[in-house]
């Protein structure tokens, strides 16, 4: 045998016999066996040999090569078998030990203060009314009182898709469907999207409002205020208490902001309150006889009180949140305190 040959031979053998793992023997394969390997650098040099050695150093180096394939493949073999059985071993489950919980979800807390507002008035007879949130100008404005040159369309920032169409910038689109589609008596509440061109710590492009509407004979602004009363104590406590102060929507006349006694402080002032002891949770009022006749309603006949209140208001108020912008990035260490 050539001394060269037998050199490889004994080093490979040696390496392969101590290796522990697969990837160390096909480290090894590559040292000796690879384009470069040491094996195969001698027999690519072959050629420069005297010719009496070539045919043996080559019929030496070719049996080498064929012994250590067939010694690597066995320990190979072995040892991915051991690996194996080690990583089962590893991960076998002890069904004795306790499961593990996985985390679980809750709901947000828009949506548990907007389950909560329409429970308490579905408890009270309204039903739920839902409509596109994709509105043509008509409903959204024309119907409400609000004609292309009034100021009040300056309030809304309205996003608009085209010139007839836009998303609706408040859910009182709803109200003028459900009133052509029926005849009073009517008691409906409008959860839903909305969308407006603003956005700052208190205000969203998009945010959720629930709109009420109730239209029947001889319906007063008494009726309007002793619901607001009772929604008042259902959400916020039973020693709430609520006062209306003159404001203007062009869909109602007269109109009226709602403000609910703190209920951090109890009225005496805070910084939530700003030192007034009261919050202003929603706008409301007596429906437009314009906007009953735009219906086909007869105001000699019928009236009707509205409200509208934003979700995200009533729910920074409840939990004390103040950044609108915290219900929106889905911080799981924000929604976790609402579990």
């Amino acid at each position: 045998m050539n001394p060269r040959v037998d050199a490889i031979k004994d080093e490979a053998r040696s390496a392969i016999g101590r290796a522990t793992s697969s990837t160390e023997l096909e480290e090894i394969r590559v040292r000796i066996l690879g384009r470069q390997g040491k094996l195969t650098q001698l027999l690519r040099s072959v050629g420069e040999l005297p010719a009496k050695e070539r045919p043996l150093v080559g019929a030496a180096a070719n049996e080498a090569k064929r012994e250590l394939e067939a010694l690597l493949d066995l320990r190979l073999n072995e040892t991915r078998e051991i690996e194996r059985r080690q990583e089962r071993a590893r991960q076998r489950l002890d069904l004795t030990l306790p499961g593990r919980r996985p985390p679980l979800g809750s709901r947000h807390p828009l949506t548990k203060v907007h389950d909560e507002i329409v429970a308490i008035f579905v408890g009270l007879g309204f039903s739920v009314a839902e409509g596109p949130e994709v509105e043509d100008d008509y409903h959204n404005f024309e119907a409400l009182n609000i004609p292309k040159d009034h100021p009040a369309r300056d309030m809304q920032d309205t996003f608009y898709i085209s010139e007839d169409m836009l998303l609706r910038t408040h859910t009182s689109p709803v109200q003028i469907r459900v009133m052509q589609a029926r005849r009073p008596p009517v008691r409906i509440i409008v959860p839903g999207r909305v969308y407006r061109r603003d956005a700052d710590i208190t205000h969203s492009p998009m945010f959720h409002q629930v709109e009420g509407l109730a239209v029947d004979r001889n319906i007063s602004m008494g009726d309007l205020k002793g619901m607001l009363e009772l929604f008042a104590r259902q959400m916020f406590g039973p020693r709430s208490k609520i006062r209306f102060r003159p404001s203007f929507f062009p869909f109602t006349e007269p109109s009226a902001e709602v403000d609910v006694l703190c209920f951090l402080c109890g009225g005496r002032g805070c910084r939530v309150c700003k030192q007034s002891g009261w919050l202003e949770i929603l706008g409301s009022g007596m429906v437009h006889p314009q906007v009953l006749r735009n219906v086909g309603y007869d105001p000699e006949e019928v009236t009707g009180w509205a409200f509208g209140m934003g979700i995200e208001r009533i729910a920074m108020l409840k939990y004390g949140v103040d950044d609108i912008r915290l219900f929106f990035e889905n911080d799981l260490r924000f929604l976790r305190q609402f579990a």
